[in-house]
């Protein structure tokens, strides 16, 4: 089992940010993994019905007291990012997974295959990332964003309450990601309306943010990252961590003993510092 959703993770990661491809069907459940979660129903404030986990640390070490609402890209469902959500339980992290409407076992709504993304994935990450500061209140809690989930994070984080942002894959213009569709694979991809003012919001966001990014990645190239945190006011504190590698491949290249190790170790790091 674990073998499969290893190789279901990499086949995303090899789709990159292009368009929707959601699945409904879930590749596994976190007890696959040995994982101890709850299953969670949420209702959006525009009464849209979705599925979450929430995963609690490994009980065998501390409590880190740190809720990660995690936000992937434009394909699958929560259901392939289990391995990334072992990584940080037994690191003693809170994991809080839900599913975009339209995908897994969220509310089966329309989404034209043809879409980056919808504006209403804002809503479904702010949902998720309120539910998660209600239920454990004495906790941190922030969004992990990967690729186009990162769209929605830099959304989420610049205009709610949110204690830190860590993103992997930044998208700094879905516009350009349009572009590039176009002109690589002959392939129209549209955007919504709120994409016109996206630029903006990076500005916005306050609280410590991380950036994750690989030398080789071409969707969202290390440069983009680099230059949002290059930008940062006085108050705003943002890292850049690089490594050598492609879109989303920070777990699989940043790992010493166990998947994903070193890279979740950077993570713990830069949040203890941000408490500074």
């Amino acid at each position: 089992m674990k073998r499969c959703l290893l190789l279901a993770w990499l086949l995303i990661q090899a789709v990159g940010a292009s368009a929707l491809k959601p699945s409904k069907v879930w590749i596994a459940t976190p007890d696959a993994m040995g994982l101890t979660y709850q299953t969670v129903t949420l209702t959006t404030p525009d009464h849209v019905q979705l599925t979450s986990w929430v995963v609690e640390p490994a009980a065998d070490v501390p409590d880190r007291h740190t809720t990660l609402v995690l936000a992937y890209g434009d394909a699958g469902n929560m259901s392939q990012w289990l391995h990334q959500t072992q990584a940080l339980a037994r690191s003693g992290y809170r994991v809080y997974l839900f599913d975009y409407r339209g995908f897994g076992h969220s509310a089966d709504v329309a989404l034209d295959p043809q879409r980056l993304y919808y504006h209403e994935f804002s809503n479904d990450l702010r949902t998720a990332l309120n539910d998660a500061r209600r239920r454990f209140p004495r906790n941190r809690t922030g969004i992990m964003a990967f690729s186009m989930g990162t769209i929605m994070g830099l959304e989420v984080a610049a205009t709610s309450r949110c204690d830190f942002f860590i993103s992997e894959g930044y998208v700094a213009s879905p516009q350009r990601l349009v572009a590039d569709q176009l002109q690589r694979r002959q392939r129209v991809v549209t955007l919504p309306a709120e994409a016109a003012d996206y630029a903006r919001l990076a500005r916005r966001v306050n609280c410590p943010w991380l950036l994750v990014a690989g030398s080789a990645d071409l969707n969202t190239p290390l440069a983009d990252s680099v230059a949002v945190a290059r930008v940062a006011r006085r108050r705003q504190r943002r890292q850049v961590l690089s490594f050598e590698g492609g879109h989303l491949e920070g777990m699989s290249v940043l790992t010493n003993a166990l998947y994903g190790d070193k890279y979740v170790w950077e993570v713990s790091r830069f949040l203890a510092a941000s408490r500074e």
